[in-house]
């Protein structure tokens, strides 16, 4: 499905509150563009419409005296009412003269001793011609005091009532847009749970982080900016072309030439801007990614004088997106503003040679209130035709922005299923188990072994043999390629996963604690786990006095990874995490070996309580810590090469043997 398409559907959703935003944009276009016409009339009627023929009559609220008779406007006589002699009244140069006779035309007037002359096409009439002083020139304007009033008010209504619902629209749709975004964000977000844990190994964290926040930000630009922008300009660009068909069908048709124009100009920007844009997008990921790790990496950057070489780094990156941006800027300087201002002049000389060819050839080419509209039209015109041209950057930015979005959300996931299984008792099954990260190199090869409920199973073992792939297999992070992983008998690939977890608990090598309290990194913002059992769980781990050097207890509060916390006390606290949902399978991996001896002994005790009715596995380099497991399996390039009790193990004077001595600092013989 195209871009496009799709960020149509996302406006669908509230397509209810964008057509009431459209239906109070067409009021305040119609509004505001029958503010020309009312001019027009204002101008035709009551400004020029002076000059034509005047006919004697009675006095009467539309007459005006002059010369010892009462005049009125020819257009003003009612059916039947009696007409006396005509006279005329026009302008020549800065002057307006009365002519007391009917002139069969008024165009090129001039004066010469006395006499004004008319002319049309090889046609003249010659007649006496009164010079009117500005205060009997007042007197003939008297009559159209009020229609002009009436028409200012009008004009006024329009403007207000263009203004309140051009206000209105523009709220709308704009909440319409940032309720569409708001919308993408939690579909981003909720794709983020979706997503396998393989697409995270292989995606750097900035580049995702940079997709939820950047690219979703440049598509809110797109609603918010562009939406409201090129939808307001569209409807008013349709109405001011109705307008001019309505005034003048030669010059709409002349101005239908910018349609075209503009097509073809988006067109050529959209072919020259597109692939910067995308490389814009993906060095700014590139830029975010390399953030975010320096940040993580911060103290390992210091300890080893690495700052150069990451400014370095860093300032290529900022480089080449700095220089992509000028490119982009180059693009839109030819294509923006100015451009627009050639077209509109190119127009205006268009409109002027057609009126000028029209008047050195006929006459009464048109009228001055209808020319006044047509140019208030053609500047109106050009607003809309400006501003359109001034968000195609912003719309082609929007538009990649959003091809990256849907990108990670086609992303292939797993839906989060609601709802929960029984506890199950804990009995643990792996039968010939294959597995490999990247299809190719298989990192377990034929792993089978039981774990039963209560007994605690220790995975020994050089770095890469393969243990951590083991949990990660339990816990369906991933699922083999080959092989069976059996719960209690039950087939673990066709349990929900949410499901299979819900009974499991995990305390990581290095624990990630969240911003909160200690109370809410232990119970998750579990509703379900109260107060009582998390203050349990910390005492079962032996946490009972860090919680009594600390001046909230419970309550204390946690930074961002619990930066203010001991390595051993964000321990304690992710063993407490675990232990407070009770699980039936619990997964210690190198739990211990970032906290100091006398912490380790004193979890060491807590995990006997805590391990009893749960079946329990342990990935631990330091093999003083599993000398009480039921079961170690000894693992090498993936494959299991050693299993028994660690007096079996010993005996046997194999693999394990030789690893316990090296660590006991004997040498192994």
């Amino acid at each position: 499905m195209s871009v496009n398409r799709r960020l149509i559907q996302y406006a669908a959703l509230f397509k209810r509150r964008i057509l009431l935003a459209l239906a109070m944009l067409v009021i305040a276009v119609s509004a505001g563009l029958a503010g020309p016409f009312v001019a027009k009339d204002m101008i035709n009627r009551h400004i020029t419409g002076i000059e034509q023929t005047w006919y004697q009559t009675q006095p009467g609220p539309k007459a005006v005296r002059f010369d010892g008779h009462w005049y009125e406007r020819g257009d003003y006589f009612q059916p039947g009412q009696t007409r006396g002699p005509a006279a005329t009244l026009i302008q020549a140069d800065q002057d307006f003269y009365f002519v007391p006779r009917s002139l069969p035309y008024v165009t090129n007037p001039s004066v010469h001793s006395g006499e004004l002359t008319v002319r049309q096409g090889t046609g003249s009439v010659t007649a006496p011609a009164i010079r009117i002083s500005k205060k009997e020139l007042f007197d003939f304007y008297k009559p159209e005091i009020p229609g002009i009033w009436k028409l200012a008010l009008v004009y006024l209504g329009l403007l207000v009532v263009s203004a309140v619902f051009t206000y209105g629209q523009q709220l709308v749709l704009q909440v319409s847009a940032n309720r569409i975004l708001q919308r993408m964000r939690q579909d981003v977000f909720r794709q983020i749970h979706r997503l396998p844990i393989r697409y995270f190994d292989n995606t750097p964290a900035g580049k995702v982080v940079s997709r939820i926040t950047n690219d979703t930000e440049a598509v809110r630009d797109l609603y918010v900016n562009v939406l409201a922008n090129v939808i307001s300009n569209l409807v008013t660009m349709v109405g001011i072309y109705v307008a001019l068909f309505l005034l003048n069908v030669q010059i709409a048709s002349i101005c239908m030439l910018l349609i075209p124009l503009l097509a073809a100009w988006v067109l050529v920007y959209q072919k020259a801007a597109v692939s910067m844009n995308h490389r814009l997008r993906s060095l700014l990921s590139e830029i975010n990614s390399t953030l975010n790790e320096t940040i993580q990496g911060i103290p390992v950057i210091r300890a080893f004088n690495r700052q150069e070489r990451t400014l370095a780094e860093f300032d290529a990156l900022n480089q080449d997106y700095f220089k992509g941006q000028i490119k982009l800027l180059a693009i839109n300087s030819v294509t923006g503003y100015n451009l627009v201002g050639a077209l509109r002049n190119a127009f205006f000389i268009a409109l002027i040679a057609y009126f000028g060819y029209r008047s050195m050839h006929l006459a009464g080419v048109i009228s001055f209130g209808s020319l006044y509209a047509i140019v208030d039209l053609l500047n109106r015109l050009f607003q809309p035709v400006t501003q359109v041209v001034n968000q195609l950057a912003t719309l082609e930015q929007a538009r990649v922005s959003a091809e990256r979005v849907f990108q990670l959300l086609d992303e292939p996931g797993v839906d989060v299923v609601d709802g929960a299984m029984p506890p199950y008792r804990g009995d643990v099954v792996f039968d010939n188990v294959f597995f490999s990260y990247d299809g190719r190199h298989n990192v377990l090869k034929g792993i089978s072994f039981e774990a039963l409920r209560g007994q605690t199973v220790a995975l020994v073992g050089h770095t890469g043999s393969g243990k951590s792939s083991i949990m990660n297999l339990l816990f369906r992070f991933y699922d083999p390629q080959s092989g069976r992983i059996s719960i209690d008998g039950l087939d673990i690939s066709e349990l929900p996963r949410q499901h299979l977890r819900k009974h499991m608990g995990i305390v990581l090598q290095d624990p990630f604690l969240f911003t909160g309290t200690i109370a809410t990194n232990v119970s998750l913002g579990d509703p379900s786990v109260a107060r009582e059992r998390i203050e349990r769980a910390l005492r079962e781990v032996g946490a009972q006095s860090m919680l009594e050097s600390l001046p909230n207890g419970l309550d204390e509060p946690v930074l961002e990874k619990g930066s203010t916390l001991s390595a051993g006390q964000r321990q304690l606290i992710s063993f407490a995490r675990a232990l407070a949902f009770d699980p039936a399978i619990l997964v210690l991996d190198e739990a211990t070996s970032s906290i100091d001896t006398e912490t380790e002994s004193v979890i060491q005790r807590a995990l006997e309580v805590v391990k009893r009715g749960r079946t329990t596995f342990v990935i631990a380099h330091r093999l003083s810590t599993i000398r009480n497991a039921d079961l170690i399996l000894v693992l090498d390039k993936g494959v299991i090469v050693e299993r028994g009790t660690h007096e079996d193990l010993i005996e046997k004077g194999g693999r394990y043997y030789q690893m316990y001595q090296m660590q006991q600092g004997a040498v192994p013989v």
